[in-house]
């Protein structure tokens, strides 16, 4: 950072300032003195120039209010910015709270204890309480509207400090005699402080100022220090919180009266006074610190004794009251800021994130982009690119070639200008100075400096992307100690232990070309070496330390800014000799300008360079300066006579929206005069004045002014001057043209007036030159315009080009409707297509794939789309349409349509689909997934597979003794599988045999070709016999128990036929219960005796049958109470059995009975008329 004293505001009758305090919100500034003096100032900057802004802009005093009530000094002043209060004290302990009211001071509270004086007064966070402190020690805090929360009297103690934690949840308290207790904010003692700073301090000392950053604008790195508490001694520390126990100590070697950091937290502002060296005076200083204790600056101010210091709310100035003056200091602060290919890149740090947010602006097109990094140190620009300097985050995989045995401190990441990271290196010294050009990124640590040759990857062939991992044994990668003077070359390796050895004088700045590299010493002594092998070519010594280096576009001059801001030039070409009479190389020049805080060299003319000092910017050629402009920007770019500035003040105000009226261009001298000479006199006085200051820019001027006025003859020559090789060729293209007006057309044109040059080139009935004028610049709205009001007919495939590149435009940003409808009139079906697919509108899809041709090349495209959207139908369409089968197929079996896949593999005889669906239904067995594969057979219309897997299945689940529900929907399911394969055998037959045999004989030779393919007769013959017999299994137990007994026990009689289905334990129990409940003992009698000699039951299961079989036959006799009902129901499955009813489960004896015409069951007429299903298969009852 920089700084300069900018202005001076005199106090009326002199009189003595004991207090400054700047309003961070609304800018008003409060300063109280002797004899009651109280005054509330405000600057505002007045000025219409819009490029004026910030630092640089005149500013005035738009309010000098003197405010009276106070009698004696007035000692404290503070704000409450929240609800624009002013809060003072003076010596007699009065209070004042001072409101604003139609933009005016006036008294709103008085409140005096007429005990003590005030030390000091401070406003919480969120400006709802204020703690007031006396010198005897009493505490009172209180409310923003005036009343008083609670009071405390701390015996013994004389306070001089106060100050508010963040959160407000803490009070800290600052002793006169140098101690600092912490106390809660209802005003219970937490704990004494132990100040650090103080260690070897003798003598007395007292607290001057306590002053804890809040965290409004968000902190520089993540636990970053921020209570700052001073003595005044000079020694002072800064806290990370109240318990830190390491931190940072400095030692000012002040007499401090104050401290304050700036808005952000990332300055710390010591205001006091030192006896300068030879002299018994006392001179007035304020010094500025980082939260980690680096010195920045020291400001010198004159005047006998400062008694306050206060920034501005925007940190860029500093007001400090001095006797009876208040001085204005302006401050530049360094930036994390860069320029690389029009784009701004700076940082800023917000509240809500840790971390730094980078934007990489791009003023061109005015876009951003955003990017978070962590523990930012600084950002370099050099060319296209720009190097983001952090530290390394401990969870951040290091390089896969770190070599050594300490984790890497900082990396470097190397981003282009959309801050997309290309490369990045693990280092381990401290990257304090960076600079960049075209191939290197040198970093410097205080001790050493280590060089990078950067490549950005465009187009890396095999070779160079296996050699990546070799990079570093390559030398790409090279470290050096400051001190060692036998630099040349290096072996290539890299070893950070260089950069640990010591050194007496540090490195404190450097600065870069392409040829060479110069690094500044703190003693003074300046080294030179050559890039791209390192090797100390030659050093310089100065009486000065130098803050900033730049060298010119070829590296024959060196600026130097050294610490004071003096800017000075060094020669490194010019041979001189010295006083011994030795032939030296280099020169200082004679040139010194003061307050000088940046600079930057044109990059096409090494004579030329611009500066700041203090708010004003000079051009100077050849050390001669032109006429200064008043601005505070700093300068991005130096190039073609002009100069391109940011107002990075403005831009960090609002850093999330930059504006591009923060990007100034200034035109050196050069140029608008040479604008103003062609303008006013004419091209040949201005081709003189050119040709005596000669530049690329200047002839480029000419040359456009001549083309204006069809001198081409000058304007080649100028062209030639400024090696423009388009320039020159346009120029010939221009002489070989016959009329004068096409020339106009043409240059206008040229100059991009290209309405002028349309108009033109209508005008001369010139409708094709117009057209391709408008085709050139992409403006197909217009040429389609153009096309359409001709007064000939248009060109058909020019208009197809038309329609067809506004459809592109509609479809690049999106806008599918409207590119549909330009696709649609230029004929471009395949972008059609695409539109129609991103639309989701399949149906206009399927219309233009059936309307494009056999064997299009783009129905397999169309194809694939229906594919993504499962749509199999229209796929397979579009791929048979192209003749693509086999992808057909691959749909079908994606899909999982594997009846289809089947039928279209026998349509075009393609025998795989059969193994390819064995193989999938056995990858599907396998993991146990046997409903899938049975799905997958029943699509395939391999229905005989599918019913065996369900028979399984069924098997299975009896033997679970699953609930007899399920088992029958099982059986009923399988058998359903049975019967569509029965018709798929009668449908393939009478296929083969139509219009030659009869239906019986198709009928019959399908049961041939049944019984000739069938291995298993058994699941064909008795498909429905599982489900039969869970079907009578569950209506004998329904009609159990709903009491129709005989009923049950008939249907239970049926069971004996299905032992080996259901178990005979569960057949001949239910048959026992239900005829025990029939009193048909004898049937009951029966079926124990079949229970008892089961072989499945255990001895102690059959005992208990025995058991109750024995109770149940001493009170009744084993005989049937009517006829006997095990005669009249046949056993076994004889030729003569009679049909049972499905709905009863008694036989059927009549003639006419009801049959269902899928599982072939039959029932009683009058039975089945109460049913709308099949009570077995559940087929609707015809």
């Amino acid at each position: 950072m920089f700084i300069y004293l900018s202005k001076k505001i005199a106090i009326p009758n002199n009189n003595q300032l004991r207090c400054v305090s700047w309003n961070k919100d609304q800018g008003f500034i409060a300063c109280g003195g002797e004899d009651g003096l109280l005054k509330v100032l405000k600057l505002e900057t007045q000025t219409d120039d819009t490029r004026l802004k910030g630092l640089a802009a005149p500013s005035n005093l738009s309010m000098n209010q003197t405010l009276e009530g106070h009698s004696g000094a007035v000692q404290v002043v503070t704000w409450n910015e929240q609800y624009q209060k002013l809060t003072t004290s003076d010596q007699n302990g009065l209070i004042i709270v001072w409101m604003l009211y139609k933009g005016s001071w006036y008294e709103e509270m008085i409140n005096n204890r007429n005990k003590s004086v005030v030390r000091s007064m401070s406003w919480n966070a969120d400006g709802q309480k204020i703690c007031i402190v006396y010198e005897d020690g009493a505490v009172i805090v209180g409310s923003v509207d005036g009343n008083r929360i609670w009071g405390k009297e701390l015996k013994g103690l004389q306070l001089t400090q106060v100050a508010w934690s963040p959160d407000s949840k803490i009070l800290i308290f600052g002793m006169a005699n140098g101690e600092i207790h912490i106390y809660d904010s209802q005003g219970n003692f937490i704990v004494k402080l132990v100040l650090q700073c103080l260690a070897n301090v003798t003598g007395a000392v007292s607290i001057v100022g306590i002053h804890w950053y809040s965290g409004t604008e968000g902190y520089v790195e993540p636990d970053c220090p921020c209570l700052a508490i001073c003595l005044d001694n000079g020694r002072c520390q800064i806290m990370r919180h109240e318990h830190d126990e390491n931190p940072v100590l400095i030692d000012t070697g002040i007499n401090v009266v104050g401290i304050q950091w700036n808005y952000c937290g990332s300055v710390l502002a010591i205001a006091g006074s030192q006896v300068s060296a030879g002299q018994d005076k006392q001179i007035n200083v304020v010094q500025f610190y980082t939260p980690f204790g680096e010195h920045l600056r020291t400001l010198k101010v004159s005047g006998k004794q400062m008694y306050a210091a206060s920034w501005e709310g925007g940190g860029l100035r500093i007001a400090l009251a001095v006797d009876s003056f208040i001085y204005f200091a302006n401050i530049r602060p360094d930036y994390k800021w860069g320029y690389c290919s029009n784009t701004v890149v700076y940082a800023y740090t917000r509240p809500d994130r840790l971390e730094y947010c980078v934007v990489f602006w791009d003023t061109k097109n005015n876009e951003k982009y955003v990017k978070y990094v962590r523990s930012l140190i600084s950002i370099t620009t050099c060319g296209d690119f720009c190097i983001l300097a952090t530290k390394a985050d401990e969870s951040s995989p290091q390089d896969e070639n770190e070599m050594e045995s300490v984790v890497a401190m900082y990396v470097l990441v190397l981003c282009n200008s959309i801050g997309t990271p290309l490369d990045s290196k693990y280092i381990d010294i401290d990257p304090l100075f960076i600079t960049m050009t075209k191939t290197h990124v040198i970093v410097a640590s205080k001790e050493a400096f280590y060089t990078w040759q950067y490549r950005v990857a465009k187009k890396l062939t095999a070779m160079e992307i296996n050699q990546v991992a070799r990079t570093r044994k390559e030398g790409r990668e090279r470290i050096y100690h400051v001190d060692d003077e036998s630099s040349v070359g290096g072996d290539g390796t890299l070893d950070f232990s260089k950069a640990f050895s010591t050194t007496k004088d540090a490195i404190c700045c450097i600065t870069a070309s392409d040829k060479i590299l110069i690094v500044g010493r703190e003693s003074g002594k300046i080294q030179k070496y050559s890039l791209p092998n390192v090797s100390l070519m030659q050093k310089y010594l100065f009486n000065y330390r130098s803050y900033q280096l730049s060298l010119n576009c070829n590296s024959s001059r060196l600026a130097i800014i050294d610490i004071a801001g003096v800017l000075t030039f060094f020669d490194l070409e010019t041979r001189i000799t010295d006083s011994t009479g030795q032939q030296v190389l280099g020169e200082q020049l004679k040139f010194e300008r003061k307050d000088v805080w940046d600079m930057k060299w044109a990059n096409d003319n090494p004579d030329l360079f611009a500066m700041m000092e203090k708010t004003r910017m000079y051009v100077f050629r050849n050390l001669d300066p032109e006429e200064p402009i008043q601005t505070s920007g700093y300068i991005c770019n130096f190039e073609n006579l002009e100069i391109k500035s940011v107002l990075l003040d403005e831009i960090l105000k609002e850093p999330s929206q930059p504006n591009k009226d923060y990007i100034i261009n200034f035109e050196i001298r050069s140029l608008r005069d040479s604008r103003s000479l062609i303008e006013t006199v004419g091209i040949e006085d201005a081709c003189m004045f050119i040709e005596e200051n000669p530049h690329p820019r200047l002839w480029r001027l000419l040359a456009e002014a001549a083309l204006q006025r069809l001198d081409l003859k000058t304007a080649e020559q100028a062209f030639v001057r400024c090696k423009d090789y388009q320039g020159i060729e346009f120029v010939k293209r221009l002489g070989n043209l016959q009329s004068e007006s096409m020339k106009q057309a043409e240059v206008a044109a040229y100059f991009g007036r290209f309405e002028e040059a349309e108009r033109m080139y209508l005008n001369m009935d010139r409708r094709d030159l117009a057209i391709d004028l408008r085709i050139k610049l992409g403006d197909w709205f217009r040429v389609l315009q153009l096309l359409k009001t001709g007064s000939g007919d248009a060109d058909d495939a020019l208009l197809e080009q038309a329609y067809n590149a506004i459809g592109d435009y509609f479809a690049d940003r999106q806008k599918w409707m409207n590119a549909v409808q330009y696709y649609v009139q230029g004929r471009n079906q395949e972008r059609l297509a695409e539109c129609y697919y991103m639309l989701e509108d399949y149906e206009g899809l399927e219309k233009l794939a059936n309307a494009l041709p056999e064997n299009n090349k783009l129905l397999p495209e169309i194809a694939h789309m229906f594919v993504t959207v499962g749509m199999c139908e229209q796929a397979v369409a579009a791929f048979l349409k192209c003749n693509q089968a086999k992808a057909a197929v691959e749909t079908c079996i994606h899909l999982n349509q594997w009846n289809k896949a089947v039928e279209l593999a026998k349509n075009h005889n393609m025998k795989e689909i059969g193994s390819l669906l064995a193989k999938y239904a056995s990858h599907l067995l396998e993991k146990n997934k046997i409903l899938e594969a049975i799905e997958l057979y029943r699509k395939a219309h391999h229905f005989l597979d599918a019913a065996k897997l369900m028979f399984k299945i069924a098997e299975g689940e009896v033997k679970k003794r699953t609930k007899p529900l399920r088992v029958k929907k099982l059986y009923v399911l399988a058998a359903l599988l049975v019967e569509d394969y029965h018709e798929q055998i009668k449908n393939t037959q009478r296929a083969k045999l139509k219009g030659r045999r009869s239906e019986a004989t198709t009928a019959l030779a399908g049961l041939l070709e049944e019984d000739a393919s069938l291995s298993d007769n058994r699941i064909i013959d008795n498909a429905w016999r599982g489900a039969e017999a869970y079907h009578f299994f569950l209506l004998a137990q329904r009609q159990l128990y709903e009491g129709y007994v005989d009923a049950a026990m008939k249907t239970a009689l049926h069971l004996r036929d299905y032992e080996d289905i259901i178990p005979s334990v569960e057949i001949y129990s239910l048959l026992a219960l239900s005829a025990c409940a029939n009193r048909a003992f004898g049937t009951c009698s029966k079926a124990f005796i079949k229970l008892e000699s089961l072989d499945m039951l255990t001895s102690e299961q059959r005992l208990q049958y025995e058991d109750l079989a024995l109770e149940i036959f001493i009170k009744h006799s084993p005989k049937d109470g009517k006829k006997s009902d095990l005669d009249s129901l046949p056993e076994g499955r004889g030729e003569g059995k009679l049909p049972t009813c499905v709905v009863t489960g008694r036989p059927i004896a009549d003639y006419q009975f009801w049959m269902c015409g899928v599982c072939k069951h039959c029932a009683h007429e009058q039975d089945i008329s109460n049913h709308n299903f099949c009570p077995l298969c559940h087929n609707p009852v015809g």
